[in-house]
């Protein structure tokens, strides 16, 4: 019987996507304030961007957790978070704090996908 291990890198990949799951849990929960939010980062309509991202978390989430085209579903992953990022950015302006509502959140989550996924 083969051994089963996992290596930190297994264990970074299957975290950056079990976090996809609460995330778009969020979006399908608050679905008219989450269009809200899109409209107001200036993706519009947000009620087609909504459905495009939660359906590329669950690939993303799907993908990562059972590695299954892990390097595909991270770049799911990767879409959803750099278009997250803007977003805040195009709200909130260029704040680099997390106090401040930035960007820096998604882009760390993205970079952590890229890394889990090579």
């Amino acid at each position: 019987m083969p051994e089963f291990m996992l290596t930190p890198i297994d264990l970074l990949r299957i975290l950056c996507g079990i976090w996809f799951i609460p995330h778009l849990i969020g979006k399908i929960r608050n679905f008219e304030k989450a269009t809200k939010t899109f409209e107001a980062a200036g993706l519009k309509p947000g009620k087609p961007f909504i459905v495009l991202t939660v359906a590329l978390e669950f690939v993303a989430a799907v993908g990562m957790v059972f590695d299954i085209y892990p390097r595909w579903a991270a770049a799911c992953g990767v879409a959803v978070l750099l278009g997250a990022a803007y977003a805040v950015v195009q709200i909130n302006g260029p704040r680099w704090r997390w106090q401040l509502m930035g960007p820096e959140y998604p882009i760390f989550w993205a970079l952590a996908c890229i890394v889990s996924a090579f």
